[in-house]
Order: structure tokens, then sequence, then C-alpha cells
């Protein structure tokens, strides 16, 4: 088991934890690590139909068991469960309760308490560099992904074969079990657009065309994808002025795992025309899986004028800023990147980073021209 950086959060604390993050991520697997005295998983049938029908459930057992932390998984399977949590928090403030969940979506429509300023809110995602750093394969993480479970695999087939049925899972259990849409099949359609869509600028319209699905329910699917955090959109800087500076506005969509991308595109290569767009998508999601591992505020921003300049990304950690490119090759100059020269222009202030595949660090032009470690240093997220 590779030992995450956000365990110590969880251990120390004195409140409660909310843990959210898509399925297969090893949240579940981590709680348990911190041995709960009593746990009560939601996804279980039996377990899921009693708690439902008699909400008293949970105190007795507490009662019965005299367990002070109890770990409570798929917790937005019953969001009115967070009820009787806040209860027992304020009638006993020993108790600590590991919360776990994969759908913000279902405890936001369920209308759920979340117990403010009586628990802390967390966020997991698939493994950060600083989680792998001893056993780290670009290859092999840009193939398959860094899902704890799909990346400890020897087996390569064995690997291919648990991402293939990872969509598969998620639509059974997210999707259809939940009810969240009512044409599975168009959001069978949708998805493999989303997918292939995953890192270009959003155009709904073509994705509904291509799926055969209405434009509004392709929003609304985005929409859920969001919600339940296999994706994320990244928009504009909303610091840059539209009316000084000419944006392109439709935001870009990442999945949250390349891994997870791949098996829905139906291929591992890194074949030249699909590595670019691979290695942008990988860049973008060790960046967030670093904030949310290191409990470290983040923000991504998409960059791309009418006139043509693009930059991948506009990275803020509160008090700096920093515009990331993208190289996928092992070898690069700041002649790779002139986009990156011309940023200036947009902002008085930024570092600029030029991010590729090769082991060497070096600075030209006012440009950092480093590996991903070195970048993920620089930004703060190491």
């Amino acid at each position: 088991m590779y030992n995450r950086i956000i365990y110590p959060h969880l251990l120390k604390s004195k409140k409660s934890i909310l843990l959210l993050g898509p399925r297969q991520v090893g949240k579940s697997t981590l709680i348990n690590s911190l041995k709960p005295d009593l746990k009560i998983n939601l996804a279980e049938e039996a377990e899921y139909f009693l708690f439902l029908t008699q909400l008293s459930e949970l105190e007795g057992r507490i009662q019965a068991t005299k367990a002070k932390t109890i770990f409570i998984d798929e917790i937005q399977r019953i969001p009115r469960l967070m009820n009787s949590i806040q209860a027992l928090i304020d009638n006993n403030r020993d108790l600590k309760f590991y919360i776990t969940g994969s759908s913000a979506r279902k405890l936001n429509k369920g209308k759920a308490n979340l117990l403010p300023g009586r628990v802390f809110n967390y966020q997991m995602m698939p493994l950060c560099f600083s989680e792998i750093k001893n056993d780290y394969d670009e290859n092999k993480a840009l193939q398959y992904g860094l899902l704890p479970e799909v990346y400890s695999m020897d087996s390569v087939s064995d690997k291919k074969k648990l991402l293939q049925s990872y969509a598969n899972l998620y639509l059974k259990e997210e999707v259809i079990a939940e009810s969240l849409v009512r044409g599975i099949e168009g959001f069978v359609r949708f998805l493999k657009e989303a997918a292939i869509s995953s890192g270009h600028f959003l155009d709904y319209s073509k994705i509904s065309k291509k799926s055969k699905v209405a434009r509004q329910s392709v929003i609304r699917h985005f929409e859920i994808l969001e919600d339940t955090l296999i994706t994320r959109k990244v928009g504009n800087d909303p610091d840059l002025d539209p009316e000084q500076v000419d944006l392109i506005k439709h935001p870009k969509h990442y999945f949250f795992d390349v891994g997870v991308v791949n098996a829905l595109n139906g291929s591992f290569d890194l074949s030249h025309d699909r590595i670019g767009l691979l290695w942008e998508h990988y860049v973008y999601n060790q960046i967030t899986n670093s904030a949310f591992a290191f409990d470290k505020e983040i923000n991504c921003y998409n960059f791309r004028t009418r006139g043509g300049l693009e930059v991948d990304f506009i990275v803020s950690n509160g008090s700096e800023k920093f515009a990331v490119e993208c190289k996928s090759s092992i070898t690069a100059s700041s002649e790779d990147s002139k986009n990156l020269l011309q940023i200036n222009n947009y902002y008085k202030k930024i570092t600029k980073i030029l991010v590729y595949r090769g082991k060497y660090e070096k600075k030209e032009n006012g440009i950092w021209i480093v590996p991903l470690s070195k970048m993920l240093d620089i930004i703060g997220m190491k």
C-alpha cells in the first residue's frame, strides 16, 4: 500500500472528517488504516436498507460497541444520515466520524447537512508524484494512470481489464442504480465522446451531434461527471479583465485519471498522435492530485486568445502565478514555447515553466525547463 500524504491530517484531526473522491482512489483503504472502532458500509445492500429505514440504528450500534471512532462509507447513498451524525457529535464531543463518499451531487440533491464547524472536508484523488516517487514510472503512469490498485499491479493485462471495467462499474453503480439519467444508452455514447474531447475546449453542440444526445442533456451529463468527481472544468483566470484580454471563453475539461480516459478511448498506446494531449492531461492531474494530497489551495485556468496565443495552464497558489506549458518530448528548449515569452504582455509578474519528459533542469530566457517533479516543487506542490 502506498503511503498517502493526507494520512497524518486525518489522523491528527480533532474534528470528524468528510472525505470525498471518485471510486477506487483508496478512500476506504486509507480510513481502514486508521483502525476505526466501528465500520458501516452503505454500499452493502443489507446495511443500506437497514439504515434507510432505521436511522436510529447508528446510535444503537455506537452504544453497543462503545465506539469512539466510526467509519461510514458511501454516505451519499443516505444523505439524511448526516443529521443523525450531527446530533451524535453535539451530544458527545469524544466521538470522531470518518465519512466517505463518491458523489457530491447526491449529497447536495439530498440536501445533506454537511456539518459546518463540526467536520473537516477533504478530497482524495489518485496517487500523486510525491506518494510514488520511489516507484515512479512515467510511461506506466501515462498508459494506465494512477489509481492505486491499477498502478501496483504487475500484469499489464490485469491493468487493462480493471480499467476497462471501471466505466462499466461506474455506469452500474453511479448512474443506473441511482437513476441519475433516464436514457443509459445515450449516456454511454456521451461518455465515449466526453473521453475523446477530454483536454479540449468544450463544444456541447459538437458532442451532442456525435453522441446523438440532446445538447441540454449533454450539459446535464457533464454536470453529473463533475458532481461525481470524474471530471473537472478549467476556465479563464478571473483576474484578467475580459475587456482588455480577448480570451476564448469556453472551458476545457479533464478526467480525473488518464488511465480511465485511455480505457474509454480503447487505447493505451503512447503513440505520436496521442502523447501530447495525454501529457498535458497527466500534468493537470498531477497538479490537482498533489494539491488535494497536501491540502493546499490551488487554481488552474486555461489561456487562449482569439489571436491564437495559447498557454496550457495558468496556475495560482494564492500568492504566486505560474504559466505552465507542457511538452511531451524528452528534449526541450525555450524555443519550444515562444508563447511563454509573450505571456508577460498579460501578467505583470508570473513564473514561466516548460514541463517536459526529460531528466534535466535548466533556465533559458527566463523560462524554467524542468521535469514534472521540479515543476511541482516550483509551484509548491511537493
